[in-house]
């Protein structure tokens, strides 16, 4: 008997039934079966379902005589259904990797309850993926099983059947079926987790819950919404044949005030001609099934008043008022907002014309981030040499607490931010500052750049749209014209941007002041910052930071992480700096030996914390190896990422570790412990020699002396030779490192 029976109604989605059932078959969780029913759909569904089922002999699939609806083919489904629990797809949805594994621990770690609740994200056909926003209430703290009277706030969360399992026992002891008719889940869970004797929640997304263009059921005009009187029917029928259920009667009621308020409100899906009998229906079961008790929120107290008296009119008027304020609450925030616009340029203009300051120093990194990069080491080593200096940072409000004490913090498009910009004689930042900026005689603005480029940059993306998208390349040279310092990590670098960013600029081979943290760091700190990422202690931790795909609109995984940490052993974790991890539709790592670094603002604690570096085009790979510590590439899709983007070398012939082509191989690499071998350190060695020749712990003190003391005699200064340089280093950690499992 397998585990899940994961039951797939098919009826018209033949454009994405090959997607949901191949999710379903890549499950590294191999328990189970599927039953897909053609519910005797009119497109290639039944075919399909054919042949996966003679591929594979796990796949049922199951035709239906007629067209019976949803609920019905659902039935038909857990008829065949053997399975210890079961697990409804639509047909258009598809599972997330290792969701059914998920899934599984969960229900063993939570003792076999009887219905186990887990999240979705909603996918927009633009690739676009948004986690479920209530997603807070599947809050696994607490007990780990219990009745839904200890956890009523769950009926708040999406009612349908698919974000669920179902002990099938349960479910056959209680004689649950789903009822013909649309809305045929609300008659299903409502009573299920009701009665319920057990019940678990996993804070997990499992579901992609397809958001279809057209096509979707629930979103057609048609009198078939009517059905939804039916299902209600069934429900308060259910809490009547049960006295010990009569609590829950007025939750009930106020649920179907709601679902009735929203469908009467929704334009596409009731025809003109029927709104007023679905409201003189909807009034007839409020009055019906009326049981006070529920809290109703004050702004629907009103609504829900009307439409139990049956007042369609006033109904309707003030659902209109409440458009109407709506719109003009939104006229008004426009018009304010062209005001405060308007403000702002007459205030900058006028700070254009008054005299510079010239002990003030602004700085900044991309997006109005907090205090990190090459513009932090730079201003902190401001404070310290260049006496009466004043600096401010730029940044939003919500990184202000990491800007530090005695520097002023500018949040973006204030009044203070543009007299900043308009009056301090000192400008730096790691991007572009405002378009609107005007640079003034005895301004100087020192550019940083964000690291060494090996993929395409500047000008050189004029024949790559894929990924300029849409850059405005004039504006882009008018920004580069400001520039009167470029600083360069190395001549790789220099010769590079000289061309990629055209004009009359000097540029400082000075080094990367954010890498002077890397020669400055001892062990003690280094131990600290394991300790507050939550490292264990003994344990090899890795720092996976893949960079953005320009040829993908939606960023999808590249590597499986809780695979590569089950590989790897008890004694490694992963530090995963990986946007999948922390988009909203984003599958949480319920592994405890991944830690999600994504949100971290300083990639240079995360490097030195770490004891080996995964990457694949990212410039990390040229900060890291300042640390003489391992790294591996994994380059499974270089053609297209150089076919889109472009890169100014061929990686795979001057890398600074071992090169990985696909999972597989790299984990082969990190099971021989290839990854921290003699041929490693090797290729390491030659890469930092080419690519950090400045890097000693000292930049920011070249730039500052040459920038803002005006010194150049002695400049740069002396580097020491690589092998008198001394990289931060690992405290000592007994057993770290051990070896991989295999």
């Amino acid at each position: 008997m397998p585990r899940f029976s994961v039951i797939v109604p098919a009826f018209r989605v033949q454009a994405y039934l090959h997607a949901c059932l191949d999710s379903v078959l890549a499950q590294s969780f191999k328990d189970y079966e599927i039953v897909v029913v053609d519910d005797c759909s009119p497109d290639a569904c039944g075919p399909i379902a054919d042949e996966y089922a003679r591929r594979d002999p796990r796949v049922t699939a199951l035709h239906l005589p007629r067209n019976t609806g949803l609920g019905p083919a659902r039935n038909a489904g857990m008829g065949r259904a053997a399975g210890d629990y079961l697990i409804f797809l639509d047909g258009d949805d598809t599972l997330l990797p290792d969701a059914l594994q998920t899934i599984a621990d969960r229900i063993d770690a939570t003792g076999e309850p009887d219905v186990l609740m887990y999240d979705y994200a909603r996918t927009y056909w633009t690739g676009r993926s948004v986690r479920n926003v209530l997603a807070a209430h599947l809050d696994e703290g607490g007990p780990a099983r219990f009745r839904l009277t200890d956890r009523p706030e769950l009926l708040r969360l999406l009612m349908v059947v698919w974000n669920k399992a179902y002990r099938r026992a349960f479910i056959q002891a209680e004689g649950f079926t789903f009822p013909p008719g649309y809305y045929e889940d609300t008659p299903w869970t409502y009573p299920v987790l009701m009665s319920a004797g057990s019940i678990a929640v996993l804070d997990a997304v499992c579901v992609s819950y397809r958001q279809r263009r057209r096509g979707n059921i629930l979103s057609t005009t048609s009198e078939k919404h009517f059905d939804v009187f039916d299902q209600y029917d069934r429900v308060f029928a259910f809490i009547d044949a049960r006295p010990e259920l009569a609590l829950w009667r007025p939750v009930m009621f106020r649920r179907m005030l709601d679902h009735y308020s929203a469908l009467f409100a929704s334009r596409d899906r009731l025809p003109h001609h029927s709104r007023a009998a679905f409201f003189r229906r909807a009034a007839a079961s409020c009055r019906r099934y009326r049981t006070p008790g529920a809290a109703v929120p004050r702004r629907a107290l009103l609504r829900h008043g009307l439409l139990r008296l049956g007042a369609r009119r006033t109904y309707q008027a003030l659902s209109g008022a409440q458009r109407l304020g709506g719109r003009l609450r939104r006229g008004s925030a426009a018009v304010r907002q062209a005001v405060r616009g308007v403000a702002l340029r007459a205030h900058y203009r006028i700070q254009l014309r008054l005299p510079l300051r010239s002990r003030d120093a602004v700085f900044a990194v991309r997006g109005g981030g907090g205090y990190t990069g090459s513009p932090a080491a730079i201003e902190a080593k401001v404070r310290e040499l260049v006496p009466g200096v004043r600096t401010a940072w730029i940044c939003r409000p919500v990184d202000a607490h990491t800007v530090p004490t005695g520097t002023r913090h500018l949040a973006p498009g204030t009044f203070a931010h543009w007299t900043a910009l308009a009056r301090s004689a000192y400008l730096v930042n790691d991007a572009a500052f405002d378009p609107g900026l005007v640079k003034r005689r005895g301004q100087v603005l020192l550019q940083t750049h964000e690291g060494t480029p090996l993929r395409t940059v500047g000008t050189d993306l004029l024949d790559r749209p894929a990924a300029a998208r849409g850059t405005d390349f004039e504006q882009l040279l008018r920004s580069v014209d400001t520039w009167d310092f470029s600083l360069s990590a190395n001549p790789h670098s220099t010769l590079v941007r000289e061309r990629a960013y055209p004009s009359a600029y000097l540029t400082l081979e000075y080094g990367s002041p954010r890498n002077d943290v890397y020669h400055r760091t001892g062990p003690a700190e280094v131990a600290r910052l394991r300790e507050t990422l939550g490292i264990p202690a003994g344990s090899t931790a890795l720092l996976y930071a893949p960079t953005h795909r320009d040829y993908r609109r939606v960023q999808r995984p590249a590597l499986d992480l809780e695979r590569l940490v089950r590989v790897l052993g008890p004694q490694f974790v992963v530090l995963a700096r990986a946007p999948q991890l922390a988009g909203p539709g984003g599958h949480r790592a319920p592994h405890p030996r991944i830690i999600d670094v994504h949100g971290h603002r300083s990639v240079e604690t995360l490097a030195l914390a770490s004891d080996a570096l995964i990457t694949d085009y990212a410039s990390l790979m040229f900060d890291y190896v300042n640390l003489d510590r391992p790294v591996v590439l994994h380059l499974a899709d270089i053609e297209a990422y150089e076919a889109a983007r472009g890169t100014y070398f061929d990686i795979r012939a001057f890398p600074p570790g071992i090169v990985a082509r696909s999972q597989d191989e790299l984990f082969d690499i990190f099971a021989t412990d290839h990854w921290r071998g003699s041929r490693s350190a090797e290729l390491r060695a030659a890469f930092r020699a080419r690519f950090c020749p400045y890097d000693d712990g000292y930049a920011a003190e070249r730039v500052v002396r040459r920038v803002f003391l005006g010194e150049t005699d002695g400049l740069p200064l002396p580097v020491p030779s690589a092998a008198r340089r001394t990289p931060a280093a690992l405290p000592a950690q007994d057993g770290a490192g051990a070896g991989v499992k295999s």
